[in-house]
């Protein structure tokens, strides 16, 4: 699996964003929402996933405020989440996984100021899931620094429209998922 580094567009958004690159996945462009990944560093994952792979997909309940990851109807595993807020929702519908990139970068989009910090205590955590594009801007599922781990394990609504998992369990949803898997998230 090749790695590539990009930037993201910043989303014109009052929470913070991150920037659109010039090295773009094999699948298609990605553009970022919410609390999107970036920058230098960042790795995508772009290789199409097997077909035994393909048959396994994501599913968020949004009222439940739960993630489970689903294999021809078997739960593989599920975890908690916190979701949208109400003025800024995570979508519902069906959309499939349009990127992955380790270490994301995360950029205000308010100021425009990049924070450089990779890893599980950056503001997106360790691992980005991109599932759904809207011009410039995705949503995707993300990790969390231990300073906001509260609004997962209490399960609130506060995020721009992302999802955000604990380090551990976006890390285990990362590596067996591949570009491609479906993401239906239920109200």
């Amino acid at each position: 699996m090749a790695r590539r580094t990009f930037r993201l567009q910043p989303r014109l958004t009052p929470l913070m964003a991150l920037l659109l690159g010039s090295a773009l996945m094999a699948a298609g462009p990605a553009g970022h929402a919410a609390d999107e990944p970036a920058g230098a560093g960042a790795e995508t994952a772009a290789a199409p996933a097997p077909p035994a792979v393909l048959s396994r997909e994501i599913v968020l309940e949004l009222g439940r405020r739960q993630i489970s990851l689903v294999e021809e109807g078997k739960v593989l595993g599920s975890w908690p989440v916190a979701i949208g807020d109400p003025r800024t929702p995570t979508p519902t519908g069906r959309f499939v996984v349009e990127n992955k990139v380790l270490n994301p970068i995360y950029q205000s989009t308010s100021s425009g100021k990049v924070n450089n910090k990779v890893g599980p205590q950056a503001p997106l955590g360790d691992r980005w899931i991109g599932f759904k594009q809207s011009g410039l801007n995705q949503y995707g599922i993300h990790g969390t620094p231990d300073a906001w781990s509260w609004t997962v394990t209490s399960r609130a609504a506060v995020s721009n429209g992302c999802v955000r998992m604990l380090t551990p369990h976006v890390r285990q949803l990362f590596d067996q998922v591949e570009v491609g898997t479906p993401v239906i998230v239920r109200p």
